[in-house]
């Protein structure tokens, strides 16, 4: 079963997919937000399409304390809405430090500054669903 994973932003949305096993987490895209949720809605209706996506993987920006806060809310009125639309098993998952791990996967790559910040957000969504995957995971 395929999974995709969403790492929420203002201005983008990372997207990260899991191997057709559900071992391992791959950064896929990034969307960039410019206030129109049905664009955003077609491109990850395409991707769940192409890649046959069984279940949504959502990141929960929970506060250090444990705590939801505005973001946190914003994320789980995503997830409603997502489930709404898409028809599919819609699941949050918190994501605390997962952009400080990905930035650090990238510096310890050594990847440049700016490359770093083009790929950020999808290497975040990997992050939060490879901690999922190996949290679910049978072996």
């Amino acid at each position: 079963m395929r999974i995709m994973c969403l790492d929420l932003g203002e201005k983008t949305i990372g997207i990260a997919l899991s191997d057709p096993f559900g071992w391992t987490a791959q950064g896929l895209e990034i969307i960039n937000r410019k206030g129109q949720p049905k664009q955003e809605l077609n491109r990850l209706r395409e991707i769940i399409k192409q890649y046959e996506v069984e279940k949504v993987v959502v990141g929960l920006p929970k506060n250090m304390n444990g705590t939801t806060g505005p973001q946190a809310e914003k994320a789980l009125d995503f997830i409603e809405y997502l489930k709404r639309k898409l028809g599919l098993v819609v699941e949050a998952w918190d994501e605390r430090l997962s952009t400080v791990a990905a930035e650090r996967i990238l510096l310890s790559a050594d990847i440049s500054r700016g490359k770093r910040k083009k790929v950020i957000d999808k290497m975040a969504a990997a992050v939060i669903l490879q901690g999922y995957l190996d949290a679910h995971s049978c072996i």
